[in-house]
């Protein structure tokens, strides 16, 4: 897990950091997104966000499995990425807010845990607006995060995305009530596990931080590659700033803003923070190991087994070039 250390600055004061053991591999939504328009059966072989996919992905030497946490109209917080869930009703494509339906509508989706009773069958609405079939190799039921508590491997790490529409102006009360709802449940059911807060939403991270200091946070940043309203989301710099100026721990960048721009890692851990990524870059090797030479401490992907392999090849290869201190 994270570890606090202390250093001493020119005023005599000891100014305050976080920084990560070892490089780490987070499993992104389990063992992979899924990306039901690719023709890559690998982006389609477990269902995402699923005990299914969390475990698979356990099977490999990863540190953390990160995925996505909504709250019910009823307050239950559940694991699903989209904002809308959607099935196919007699031909017709109808969708609903996650967070506008109960536990036990959202549950109804997909295959069910009852044997013998049938779910609505899922369907995906992507970006371009296209439609598919929710179908992969190795299906699973819609979970809680409760479930995922008690039935995921306790030995690894839970890097929890506090979900929320862009769409969407949220008050703090909003907010609040929907942290408090996820919080305790992780306090409940945490137990000894490494847990890490992360979020595209400036304020519930900045909230997050201010409710609990056991867990750190991290701000979810593209770091500029979609313009946002709120200035904050814009920018690894304005990442930066929200982060030193709230108390939040680190950065999770996309990993193409880092690698444009390799020098932001350095001024990012010069304030302190640390610097996460995450993208489809982080599925191929040779960016994995850039990100090694670079000092990223750590990266969310999809192609588990790939990645992980490639890294421990990585650590052999940047010991023998003499730069161990990546990674120790």
């Amino acid at each position: 897990m994270c570890l606090w250390y202390g250093v001493l600055g020119e005023d005599g004061e000891t100014k305050w950091g976080y920084k990560w053991p070892k490089f780490v591999v987070m499993g992104h939504r389990g063992s992979g997104m899924n990306m039901l328009q690719s023709s890559d059966a690998k982006l389609k072989s477990i269902k995402e966000n699923s005990i299914l996919s969390f475990n698979a992905a356990t099977q490999f030497p990863i540190d953390f499995v990160e995925f996505d946490v909504q709250v019910t109209k009823d307050d239950c917080p559940v694991i699903f990425h989209d904002n809308f869930i959607g099935a196919e009703d007699k031909g017709v494509f109808k969708e609903e807010r996650v967070t506008d339906i109960t536990l036990l509508e959202f549950l109804s989706y997909g295959p069910q845990k009852e044997a013998g009773k049938v779910g609505r069958p899922l369907v995906r609405k992507i970006q371009d607006g296209r439609i598919f079939d929710w179908k992969v190799e190795q299906d699973d039921s819609l979970c809680t995060l409760q479930e995922v508590f008690e039935k995921v491997e306790r030995s690894k790490g839970f890097n929890i995305e506090l979900k929320f529409d862009d769409q969407i102006v949220y008050k703090e009360e909003k907010l609040e009530h929907v942290l408090q709802v996820i919080l305790q449940v992780v306090i409940k059911y945490a137990k000894d596990r490494p847990i890490l807060f992360s979020s595209f939403q400036p304020d519930a991270a900045l909230l997050m931080r201010k409710m609990q200091t056991t867990y750190p946070v991290y701000f979810l940043t593209n770091g500029g590659s979609k313009i946002y309203t709120d200035i904050r989301r814009n920018s690894l710099e304005e990442a930066m700033k929200l982060c030193s100026g709230g108390g939040l721990q680190g950065i999770v960048s996309e990993v193409k803003a880092i690698l444009r721009n390799p020098g932001a890692v350095t001024k990012i851990k010069q304030a302190k923070l640390c610097i996460i990524t995450y993208g489809q870059l982080n599925n191929v090797p040779d960016a994995i190991y850039m990100q090694l030479l670079m000092g990223v401490e750590g990266v969310i992907v999809d192609l588990v087994r790939e990645i992980t392999e490639a890294v421990s090849n990585s650590r052999i290869l940047v010991k023998e070039a003499g730069t161990w201190n990546f990674l120790s």
